[in-house]
């Protein structure tokens, strides 16, 4: 096992009360499995770090809690997470497509709104970009016209749980279905449609057993390769902190993790999709990745 080293993070007062999320969060170093070299990794909702944005203490898939974890290895390049896309597989869970096409799967994980939604679906729909929400449920509960626009603009809307517990921590299949079978049913109140099969574990905190629980569920789990730290409401970061990690770390087949409630990506999106399409990149959506 790598060597880890923890430290703290505080949320923002009004993260917390919408997520229903403890406000310490563990982070921690990995030692770069290919280069030798130390890689600051950090979870999904940590503070700010030099390099990615979600930590373990492995680089394999284990049937004990862990958070999602990514080591950036070389600019351009897909990141090693810390179960490969060989092994993902055999949960039907994702975290990048395995390929050198310059295509990128946009998400937005989404926990509540605050007013930045509507111009990060202009930017999408300007540059006919399809997405993925990720939503929890009082997102879907409180912004039925948001989702009916979401869905009638060619997006998809995906299952981030109706609690945003850690559901790692679940081990009755009963009490795992309920917490995406109450999303499915808002989903099927405000659309009239079934609610895709997709699945992301809130905070990336995930075990074998939770994957397993979701594909015999039908679902597909979906991680990511480039995500960095925008959910802080209070700490938004610059323009150009923003490009600096999204521009540098771009790659081939990257599943990109954004938080609709930041008011950097409301502002940027545009700019940000726009230079990625002159890098060479075009959008697709997530059902093509696993052919659903």
């Amino acid at each position: 096992m790598l060597p880890s080293y923890f430290f703290q993070k505080y949320f923002s007062r009004r993260h917390m009360h919408r997520y229903r999320i403890p406000a310490i969060l563990a982070g921690a170093f990995l030692l770069g499995a290919c280069t030798g070299k130390l890689v600051t990794v950090i979870s999904s909702h940590t503070s700010k770090s030099e390099l990615s944005e979600s930590a373990s203490e492995t680089v394999s898939c284990s049937s004990a809690s862990s958070n999602w974890g990514l080591s950036f290895q070389e600019k351009g390049c897909r990141p090693v997470g810390n179960a490969s896309i060989q092994e993902l597989k055999e949960y039907n869970a994702y975290y990048a497509r395995n390929t050198e096409e310059k295509v990128l799967y946009l998400t937005f994980d989404a926990g509540y709104e605050n007013g930045n939604t509507p111009a990060i679906l202009d930017a999408l729909k300007k540059h006919h970009a399809p997405a993925t929400f990720f939503a929890v449920g009082n997102f879907l509960k409180d912004n039925p016209d948001l989702i009916k626009r979401i869905v009638s603009e060619g997006h998809l809307v995906g299952n981030h749980t109706m609690t945003h517990p850690d559901m790692s921590q679940i081990s009755s299949p009963e009490t795992f279905q309920k917490e995406l079978q109450e999303v499915e049913s808002l989903y099927q109140q405000i659309t009239g449609q079934s609610m895709p099969k997709f699945y992301r574990p809130p905070r990336g905190i995930y075990s074998t057993q939770n994957l397993t629980m979701a594909k015999e569920l039908g679902y597909s789990t979906f991680f990511w390769s480039l995500a960095y730290v925008d959910w802080i409401q209070d700490q938004q970061p610059s323009k150009e902190e923003a490009f600096d990690k999204l521009i540098s770390r771009i790659h081939p087949g990257a599943i990109v993790l954004l938080h609709n409630t930041s008011s950097t990506n409301a502002l940027i999106l545009d700019e940000l999709l726009t230079k990625w399409e002159e890098m060479g990149y075009h959008f697709d959506s997530l059902d093509k990745l696993t052919g659903d």
